[in-house]
């Protein structure tokens, strides 16, 4: 059957069922208003429903570009059809709107693509013939090559044998698609930003891009969603034209959390800090909500990234931002301050966990109901700070007021975790026969629920362990460590590293405890390669290299324990723990190694800094704090500087004769370094007289202290 003619050509008739671009560019007879206003209806449901439902819709997004491409070729090239037939101006206007919102997300893939190829070609290895490794091109160069050669093809099926282009209807249809292809790119292409900004002022692309991250996110795909993120951070920027943007603020944590979920801490950082600095908090509660998200996942980042006083930091400037918001006694901001309270107990600030604590647990036991879920985790942790403070008693009523809660609510299984936690407290009271019990009742709840070979059975494993070893039943201690191993060597599927690595340094703690060092640094060292050096444990790693460093000076091995030593010093600087006691005890140890390693210069500045972080946690009269006195005074002594030794030794002699007596061994042991020191300087010790009433009294100050708060608490 002839077809219609057009441009001079016949054209075949095309059947009605077959989707041909042929219809689409050149069928030439005029349509209705009413249906071209149903097609135009059926386009724009397509596209609404594929910008609001899964992104996994990718071939019926080619399909409308395709059509796009084909309808926008046809009103360059001047079809006739849109001029000789006059519409009523609606279809053309969805005409422009399908081809703005799908050629955008086009493109916008296109570009996330093409990238990603690039970065595979740069990436993969050059090709090697006959042994010798052959120079790749660029990516560039070989587009080139490609369109070069597919060009000439073209021309040369073109060409016919006069010299004169060929105008077949074939050879036409086929060059058609890439002429329209290279239109659009060149259409979309800024010669200043290129294809990157191709369609980013459209405001339903951001939410698109990110849905299409979240869906990435989700299949873990975390590379490729940082890419969409990233795009639909730019369209939702450009689109706001510098007006605060809430879905600017969302696609930012969306970013940073990609990020954070690539181990990329210190990238996720700047792009937080920016999130921070668009809501306005008078313009609502939205804005205000939005910043107090943002201050909670920068903390957390800055948690991760070991930097301990600017997590709190940021946690305590989003809790205020949400009292302000909320109010004081909301049930949200007793979720935060709990959560603070944690953070706190981590960086063993205790009293300040405390108080959240408390202040978390008065809001949801006045404004909740009885026994309610937040009240007993509120007294869960209340009961690990007070048991961690020392208050064994306080915390063993709010453990078992939070056990009873539970069992209320028919937690089987929470209610074993808290019995082990009450087993605990039961071992540091010293009822050891209580705390047995405790624990065999978590351990037969843990195998029912979770089976035996999980990680929450060896954890009650290593604290039976923990319990017969303190009680002396070494045997028995050994065969829970063993059982322990089993399970930590084998674990069940979803079982994380981390979980292991603390079983494994537990388990370690007990064999140092027995004289086992080798099997305990072995232990260690198992546990120190499952945290793989990861940007968020630093604090956590530190701690095993430190203890890896005591247990390498046992054994001798001085040159491991300097190694070990130095490792974990300079991660606890990187995290911001420079004042802490633990930092104080680790430089002390390397100090000893580097005695034992004659590195008598760098192990005096070791112990000078010991002792100025140990005075001020500890204060001058601590055990530990003596202790550093005296490796100073050793270390002097060994360079020569010997007025100095003697005037610390002598300090440390009177302080030990005060607090521990005279007849003391290590008392005995520094008057004999002493007196040796005096009869090298040729010189006699200075004793300060004291009067009856102070040779009576060791501390008078204690006994002056205590006077006064008697006299206070009479008086009030």
């Amino acid at each position: 059957m002839p077809g219609i003619t057009v441009d001079g050509h016949a054209t075949e008739e095309v059947p009605n069922g077959a989707n041909s671009s042929l219809n689409n560019e050149h069928l030439s007879a005029p349509k209705s208003t009413a249906a071209s206003t149903m097609v135009a209806s059926m386009q724009s449901e397509a596209l609404e429903m594929h910008v609001e439902g899964s992104g996994a819709r990718e071939p019926s997004i080619e399909q409308l570009y395709n059509n796009v491409c084909e309808m926008e070729s046809s009103s360059e090239g001047g079809s006739p059809s849109r001029e000789s037939f006059g519409s009523d101006g609606e279809e053309s206007r969805i005409d422009s709107e399908l081809r703005h919102l799908v050629a955008g997300e086009m493109e916008a893939m296109k570009v996330i693509e093409e990238e990603e190829e690039n970065a595979s070609v740069a990436n993969a290895p050059p090709p090697v013939e006959n042994g010798t490794p052959v120079k790749a091109q660029s990516s560039s160069s070989s587009k080139k090559s490609k369109k070069a050669s597919k060009s000439q093809l073209e021309s040369d099926a073109s060409v016919g044998p006069n010299g004169k282009a060929s105008t077949e209807e074939g050879e036409i249809e086929v060059s058609k698609p890439a002429s329209r292809a290279s239109r659009r790119r060149k259409s979309n292409t800024n010669p200043q930003n290129g294809t990157d900004d191709a369609g980013l002022d459209n405001p339903d692309l951001g939410p698109f891009l990110l849905k299409h991250a979240r869906d990435l996110i989700a299949s873990e795909n975390p590379r490729r969603a940082l890419k969409y993120a990233l795009r639909a951070t730019k369209s939702f920027e450009k689109c706001a034209g510098g007006k605060p943007s809430l879905n600017l603020v969302m696609s930012l944590h969306v970013v940073a959390a990609i990020y954070c979920n690539l181990g990329k801490y210190e990238e996720a950082v700047p792009v937080l800090q920016r999130s921070l600095e668009i809501p306005v908090i008078e313009e609502g509660q939205e804005h205000a909500l939005a910043k107090f998200s943002g201050c909670m996942q920068l903390g957390d980042t800055f948690g991760m990234l070991g930097q301990t006083a600017l997590s709190l930091q940021w946690y305590a400037s989003g809790l205020e931002i949400q009292k302000q918001t909320l109010g004081e006694q909301d049930p949200r901001v007793g979720e935060t301050c709990r959560y603070l309270a944690e953070a706190h107990v981590q960086a063993l600030q205790l009293d300040e966990a405390q108080r959240l604590c408390q202040m978390a647990l008065d809001i949801h036991r006045e404004h909740g109901e009885p026994a309610s879920l937040e009240e007993t985790a509120d007294r869960r942790l209340m009961g690990l700070i007070c048991d961690t403070k020392g208050e064994h008693e306080a915390a063993l009523e709010h453990l078992v007021m939070a056990s009873m809660a539970m069992v209320a609510n028919g937690q089987e299984t929470e209610v074993a975790s808290v019995d082990c936690s009450i087993g605990d407290i039961y071992l540091s009271l010293g009822r050891y026969d209580e705390a047995v019990f405790a624990y065999q009742k978590a351990l037969t709840v843990f195998k029912t629920s979770k089976g035996e070979n999980h990680a929450t059975v060896a954890s009650v494993f290593v604290r039976l362990a923990d319990l017969y070893n303190k009680t002396g039943k070494l045997r028995e201690s050994k065969s829970y460590c063993e059982n322990a191993l089993k399970i930590y060597q084998k674990p069940i599927p979803g079982t994380s590293l981390e979980e292991i690595a603390t079983g494994l340094t537990d388990v370690s703690a007990i064999y140092e405890s027995m004289n086992e060092h080798e099997q305990a640094l072995k232990l260690l060292q198992k546990a120190l390669k499952m945290y793989n050096n990861s940007a968020g444990q630093q604090s956590t790693i530190a701690g095993i290299e430190a203890q890896m460093g005591v247990l390498h000076y046992i054994l001798g091995n001085y040159g491991e324990s300097y190694g070990s030593f130095k490792s974990a010093i300079a991660k606890l600087r990187t995290c911001g723990e420079k004042k802490s006691a633990f930092f104080g005890i680790a430089l002390n140890q390397m100090g000893l190694a580097c005695v034992q390693r004659y590195s008598i210069n760098e192990a005096a500045e070791l112990f000078e800094e010991a002792r100025t972080v140990l005075e001020q946690e500890y204060g001058p009269y601590h055990p530990d704090t003596l202790g550093v006195y005296s490796n100073l005074a050793g270390t002097y002594d060994a360079m020569g500087r010997l007025d100095e030794a003697i005037e610390i030794l002598e300090y440390v002699v009177g302080m030990r004769e005060e607090k521990l007596g005279t007849a003391n061994p290590d008392v005995d042991d520094e008057k004999r370094r002493l007196g040796e020191l005096l009869k090298e300087a040729g010189r006699v010790r200075s004793r300060k007289a004291k009067s009856l009433e102070n040779l009576l009294e060791t501390n008078p100050y204690t006994v002056t202290k205590r006077n006064a708060v008697q006299r206070n608490t009479v008086a009030a």
